[in-house]
């Protein structure tokens, strides 16, 4: 039976699908890492993207929330920037600093650096997910890739920008260089999920993590049509596609436009009126504010019973917070919580 048949009835695929579930699936973004201290004990003395390229890390990694926190789900432990530094880009992860880009992208010339992914060139990831998929069973694996536009972001900048200036001055200066490095990320985007497809994963999500700092009209000209070439590339695999952003709530009927089936919305807008936005057709995935994680049991699961009201009569949710788990939380919190979320939606 192939991963894909395997993990068909589970709770996720079916949220997913928009399908009659048994419980509501339960994930979180970035359950692998900061927060657990197994994590922590398990990637000492390893930088953060020679992690990402060891087999046999990346696998404990990716199960360790698995096993913890009994979630629906399991998501690809990885980076956004390991596409790009597979094909060679000089760029590091750098401890409380983020991705550091050595040369950044600001002319016609520095595209050539960006050559395609060849699946050898990450072969990494499908040994790993091969020996993620034999652990996992029934349990889905989410594939994981940052969207051109976040990734275009990183490389005009050279790192993480409050303003994306840089980013926003080469958009609007630049089009025509613009259009063609996010045309070239794109593709090398594609190719990424379609390694983690074709090894065993069971959905994949690109996180579009910076793409609120525009307004809808910039969007849709300068980033969807790449985002669009994404999700059509891996469209034939029918697995499905889940588009997440940070402060997007403007951009969400145009985030599902661009081909996810499932889109993820932060915390500021209710998973209700992510709805009416979104339009027909689509799952929903979120939105607990992350820090609600650190108000105590009772705080939590009042504001995970109103994330649960609000998606009431959606044909489709995935239980999820509005941004990744933070550093601090307490493990045991994440845990009580998928509990919480378990048992309140139950169908008896």
């Amino acid at each position: 039976m192939s991963t894909h048949q395997q993990t068909a009835a589970s709770p996720f695929i079916l949220a997913c699908r928009r399908e009659p579930v048994p419980h509501t699936p339960v994930w979180f973004m970035r359950q692998a890492g900061r927060s657990l201290p197994e994590y922590l004990k398990v990637r000492e003395g390893t930088a953060m993207l020679d992690s990402c390229m060891r087999p046999d890390l990346v696998t404990e990694i990716t199960l360790q929330p698995v096993r913890r926190h009994k979630v629906d789900a399991a998501v690809y432990y990885s980076d956004i920037v390991v596409p790009l530094k597979a094909i060679g880009l000089d760029l590091d992860i750098k401890p409380g600093v983020g991705p550091v880009v050595a040369q950044p992208i600001r002319s016609r010339a520095d595209l050539d650096r960006l050559r395609p992914l060849d699946p050898d060139d990450v072969k990494y990831v499908t040994e790993a997910i091969g020996m993620l998929t034999g652990e996992l069973g029934a349990t889905p694996l989410i594939g994981f890739a940052g969207a051109p536009f976040t990734l275009a972001s990183y490389l005009v900048e050279g790192g993480t920008s409050k303003n994306h200036e840089r980013t926003k001055a080469l958009m609007y200066g630049q089009p025509e260089i613009w259009a063609e490095l996010l045309d070239r990320l794109a593709d090398i985007t594609a190719a990424f999920l379609k390694v983690q497809i074709e090894a065993g994963a069971s959905a994949v999500q690109l996180f579009d993590s910076w793409v609120g700092a525009l307004a809808p009209a910039d969007y849709r000209r300068y980033v969807m049509p790449a985002s669009v070439k994404v999700f059509d590339a891996v469209a034939g695999y029918g697995v499905p596609r889940i588009h997440f952003g940070v402060g997007t709530g403007e951009l969400l009927g145009l985030m599902g436009e661009a081909g996810a089936d499932v889109v993820g919305v932060d915390w500021r807008v209710p998973l209700d009126e992510a709805a009416r936005r979104v339009g027909p057709g689509k799952a929903l995935q979120g939105n607990l504010d992350p820090a609600v994680l650190f108000a105590g049991q009772e705080a939590v699961e009042a504001k995970a019973r109103e994330v649960l009201d609000a998606a009431r009569g959606l044909p489709g949710h995935v239980f999820n917070l509005g941004h990744g788990v933070l550093p601090s939380t307490d493990p045991d919190a994440l845990t009580r919580l998928v509990e919480f979320v378990h048992e309140a939606t139950a169908s008896s």
